[in-house]
C-alpha cells in the first residue's frame, strides 16, 4: 500500500513540473524490454505491433512495444521531462534525433548468433553501428564538439536476456551450454559486453545506466518449459552469475575510464516478490502462442492488467515496467541501484 501511494505521489509531482528536459538527449539500447517498434518492419517472430499489445498505450494503439502500455524507458523519458517518447531508429534519424533515439530490438542479444531462430533482429553490435551513423549526422547540428553534447545525455542499456532464454537455455539449438558451464558462459558474455560498452564510451557516452537481468527462471515461459510449478532455481542462479560480474564491470569502468559514470540497476532485486507484492506471477495476462510465447493476435487480454506481472510468457506488464523505472530513477536502496540512481546520475 505504501509503495503504491509513494509511486502515485512521485508520478503526480512529475506531471506538475513543466520544464525543459533534464538532459539534452536520451539514447536507448537493448532488446524487447525497451523496443518501441524497431522490429515492426523486420522479418521476425519477435513482433508486438498487433493487439492486445498496446491496449493501455495512449490511444490504445499497438506500436511494437512488448507490453500492454508503456515500457520502462518510456517512463524514464517522461521522468526526464521529454514531451514525447523516444522514437526507434528506423523512423527517427533527422533533426529529432538530437533528443535521442531508441535502438533497442526485440530478441536482440549481446552475441550476434543469439535468437537467430526467431528471425531478423538488431543485436548489440548492429545497434552500436546505427548509433555511430547517427552521431556522424548529428555532429554538424550541434554547437561545438559533439562530445560536449553527448556527455550530458543519458544512455540506457538493457540487454542479455535473450543470450539466456534464446541461446544458453536452448541446448538443442545452441551449443554453448554443451561446452560452457554457467560461470564460463557468463564470463564469455561479460567479455563481449565489456567491448561493447567500451565502444559506447568511445563514441561519446558518459552517463550510462546498465540494467541487470531479471529473474529469468521465474518467467512463465521458463517455468512452463521446465514443467515446474515455481521459479527455476538453476536458471536464476545462472543469471545472477552474469549480474554479479556486471556490477564489477560497472565499478571497473568508473575507476578506469576518465569521466565515466556508469550505474547498475538490479532488475533482479526490483522484480523480487517482496518488491512487487500482490501481483499474479504464475500466469500471463494474454493468451499466448506456444512457439513464440507472445500474445495471440487480437485475443482479449485480462481485464485486471494492473494485477498481473506478465503480459505474455516473457514480458512484464506496464505496472511492472513503471515500478522498474521508478526504482531505477529514484531509489536510495543499494540493493536496487549501484552506486547511485538515474536522477543522481544525470546531475552528477
Amino acid at each position: 500500500m505504501w509503495r503504491s501511494l509513494s509511486n502515485f505521489i512521485f508520478l503526480m509531482c512529475l506531471t506538475l513540473v513543466n520544464c525543459e528536459p533534464k538532459v539534452p538527449c536520451f539514447f536507448i539500447f537493448g532488446d524487447s524490454y525497451s523496443d518501441a517498434g524497431s522490429n515492426n518492419a523486420l522479418f521476425s517472430l519477435a513482433k508486438a505491433n498487433y493487439p492486445p499489445y498496446g491496449i493501455d498505450f495512449p490511444g490504445g494503439t499497438p506500436t511494437g512495444r512488448f507490453t500492454n502500455g508503456l515500457n520502462c524507458v518510456d517512463y524514464i523519458a517522461q521522468f526526464l521531462g521529454f514531451g514525447g517518447f523516444i522514437e526507434p531508429y528506423r523512423n527517427n534519424t533527422g533533426q529529432d534525433a538530437l533528443k535521442g533515439i531508441n535502438f533497442a530490438s526485440g530478441s536482440a542479444g549481446i552475441l550476434s548468433q543469439t535468437a537467430y531462430h526467431v528471425g531478423d533482429r538488431v543485436w548489440m553490435d548492429r545497434q552500436l553501428e546505427n548509433y555511430k551513423t547517427v552521431i556522424t549526422k548529428l555532429e554538424p547540428k550541434v554547437k561545438g564538439p559533439i562530445g560536449n553534447y553527448l556527455n550530458k545525455c543519458l544512455y540506457s542499456v538493457n540487454i542479455g536476456t535473450n543470450d539466456y532464454i534464446n541461446n544458453y537455455f536452448l541446448p538443442l539449438l545452441y551449443p554453448f551450454s554443451k561446452f560452457y558451464s554457467p560461470d564460463e558462459y557468463s564470463s564469455m558474455l561479460i567479455a563481449r559486453y565489456t567491448a561493447q560498452l567500451q565502444a559506447l564510451y568511445d563514441f561519446g557516452a558518459r552517463k550510462i545506466a546498465v540494467y541487470g537481468l531479471g529473474p529469468l527462471g521465474c518467467l512463465p515461459f521458463e517455468v512452463t518449459k521446465s514443467c515446474a510449478t515455481e521459479c527455476v532455481l538453476e536458471k536464476n542462479q545462472a543469471v545472477q552469475l552474469f549480474n554479479t560480474k556486471l556490477v564489477s564491470l560497472v565499478d571497473q569502468f568508473n575507476t578506469k575510464l576518465p569521466g565515466a559514470k556508469f550505474i547498475f540497476v538490479d532488475t533482479f532485486a526490483i522484480l523480487n516478490l517482496t518488491a512487487l507484492p500482490g501481483l499474479i506471477m504464475n500466469s500471463t495476462c494474454c493468451e499466448i502462442v506456444t512457439i513464440s510465447n507472445l500474445c495471440k493476435s487480437s485475443t482479449p487480454p485480462c481485464p485486471n492488467r494492473k494485477s498481473y506481472a506478465y503480459m505474455d510468457g516473457i514480458h512484464p506488464t506496464e505496472v511492472v515496467n513503471q515500478q522498474i523505472a521508478i526504482s531505477s530513477y529514484t531509489s536510495q536502496d543499494p540493493l536496487f541501484v549501484h552506486p547511485i540512481n538515474i536522477s543522481q546520475l544525470i546531475t552528477s
